[in-house]
């Protein structure tokens, strides 16, 4: 179990007056994680696989780095990479009904903001209220069947409007990419950009660096998508 743990460390690196210790976590979840988007944005339905491997490992480190939502959003993440990969599996046996690459409608976009702009302010007042009501949930039903868990004490949320913002934005790119929709990429390359600066200032350099190389897949996942549709 110690590979669960950030403190398990594969390498030292001297970076100025800082030794950063990278552990065997961030560098299996920062590869799965590029594998996944880098598929992606060719339109290959093993990026799943990869997306699979990769919200496992960061549920564990955003409990590291007390982003609550975006780690009860892995729980998420893992279900709708289960639903994506069945969906652009399934449809391409079948010719005539192969899921094709295209830009929402006027009103699904606007729809789409106010809905996500509205459940971003309420998650960022109410973050902590909502992830100890989840988390209390969880540890209930993972303690019936014998796991024997205690709540952990819980700190408040780094960045609770950020995090609100990744959380929401995320789910609907993860929605709109399963449906494969264009704008699913424009999602990212925000999400991306907020990742690089929050990982930078929280002293994750590793995935710093990965969300740099992400931001660049987005991009031209969004170029390649834009001229597909």
């Amino acid at each position: 179990m110690d590979f669960f743990s950030i403190k398990h460390i594969l390498v030292n690196i001297s970076l100025g007056n800082v030794n950063y210790q990278l552990s065997y976590l961030e560098v299996v979840s920062a590869i799965s994680g590029l594998l996944c988007m880098l598929f992606a944005s060719f339109e290959k339905a093993i990026n799943y696989l990869f997306g699979l491997i990769n919200v496992t490992l960061f549920g564990i480190i955003f409990f590291h780095m007390q982003l609550y939502a975006n780690l009860l959003l892995q729980i998420f993440f893992f279900i709708i990479n289960i639903y994506g990969w069945y969906v652009w599996s399934r449809v391409k046996k079948n010719q005539n009904t192969k899921l094709k690459i295209r830009w929402l409608s006027f009103p699904q976009a606007v729809s789409i903001s106010v809905v996500s702009s509205l459940v971003i302010i309420y998650i960022t007042l109410n973050i902590e209220t909502i992830f100890r009501i989840l988390a209390t949930w969880i540890i209930k039903i993972l303690n019936i069947f014998g796991v024997q868990l205690i709540m952990p004490v819980l700190e408040l949320d780094a960045f609770p409007f950020w995090d609100a913002t990744m959380t929401v934005l995320s789910v609907v790119a993860m929605i709109l990419m399963t449906r494969k929709y264009v704008e699913n990429w424009i999602l990212w390359v925000i999400i991306n950009f907020i990742s690089v600066i929050l990982f930078y200032k929280q002293g994750f350099y590793i995935l710093y660096v990965e969300y740099l190389i992400l931001l660049g897949i987005a991009l031209n996942g969004l170029r390649l998508w834009m001229k597909s549709a």
